[in-house]
């Protein structure tokens, strides 16, 4: 096993919409994942990669080797626009990773690459677009049984933003959550040689993550009728920034439908930590995974 574990972090999002993240205090999408990384594993190191940005080149099927873990925070882009080469080249990545056999994690975005490029359908959600807190997720019974969730509870809200979803699995993946609003909430591809653990949700954010977030949002989430107007929009982020600085005020966990799985690193952050714990480490350690080994 290599002294300190190395890890690829994809960031797809446009430098305008990063400018426009900094502009409100959010961090950018691939630090939000290196800091989740380095909370867990303080001596990993990371490399992120702006991919959409003009002249970045992606890791080659030799260099990728270099990896023992793919992170892929959420992105702008939408998976179906194949004649964006900014899409094209992050769907060959995420493929390279698979043939390599070297274990993959993400959120949002990534669900939809792990599933399109194994060969899934995803479209936009019909509902519109699930902000802020996705509720009720329930695990499916795949679910219940899967090294993902274990320590989990089976029903729980997490933090989201997206317009689009997963319509259609490949026979490789298993369809772990649900909710009313987005039916899969969860997935785990196993394509070529490797494993893609994803989620629809956010794990990475926190509170304070997801008021800059909709501050960022503002003008399409009035437009939505999220908000009526700016100054309603600002009450609420006001009340969870406030309840970001205070985690233990009764009065704003009950106004704003906030509860430890939202708030508690150790709930919230439970399926990174498994995926670090029960495929990064091993592959590390042996160059596969316990759970392949297993199935």
């Amino acid at each position: 096993m290599p002294d300190k574990l190395r890890f690829l972090i994809i960031d797809g999002y446009p430098e305008p919409s990063r400018e426009q993240f900094n502009s409100v205090g959010m961090r950018l999408a691939g630090q939000l994942y290196a800091d989740i990384l380095l909370q867990h594993l303080p001596d990993a190191e990371y490399d992120i990669y702006y991919s959409s940005d003009p002249g970045v080149v992606l890791p080659n099927s030799d260099e990728i080797n270099a990896y023992q873990g793919i992170l892929w925070p959420g992105c702008n882009l939408t998976i179906y626009h194949t004649d964006d080469e900014r899409v094209t080249k992050m769907i060959e990545l995420a493929d390279r990773g698979y043939e390599a056999g070297i274990p993959q994690f993400g959120s949002c975005w990534a669900a939809q690459i792990a599933v399109y490029t194994a060969g899934g359908e995803v479209k936009p959600n019909p509902k519109g677009r699930e902000m802020g807190v996705a509720r009720k997720i329930h695990l499916t019974p795949a679910g219940q049984n899967h090294p993902m969730y274990e320590g989990k509870p089976l029903v729980f809200d997490g933090f989201i933003s997206h317009d689009d979803e997963i319509t259609r699995l490949p026979d490789c993946a298993e369809h772990l959550a649900s909710n009313d609003f987005t039916n899969v909430q969860a997935v785990s591809v196993r394509y070529k040689n490797g494993t893609f653990w994803a989620t629809q949700y956010h794990p990475e954010y926190n509170v304070h993550e997801v008021a800059r977030l909709i501050l960022a949002r503002e003008e399409k989430l009035i437009r939505y009728g999220f908000f009526r107007n700016s100054s309603d929009m600002k009450i609420y982020v006001d009340q969870l920034e406030s309840l970001a600085a205070e985690q233990d005020r009764k009065d704003l966990r009950w106004q704003l439908a906030i509860d430890d799985d939202l708030l508690s690193d150790s709930i919230r952050q439970c399926e990174f930590v498994n995926w670090l714990n029960k495929l990064v480490i091993p592959f590390a350690k042996e160059g596969n995974s316990t759970y392949e080994r297993s199935a």
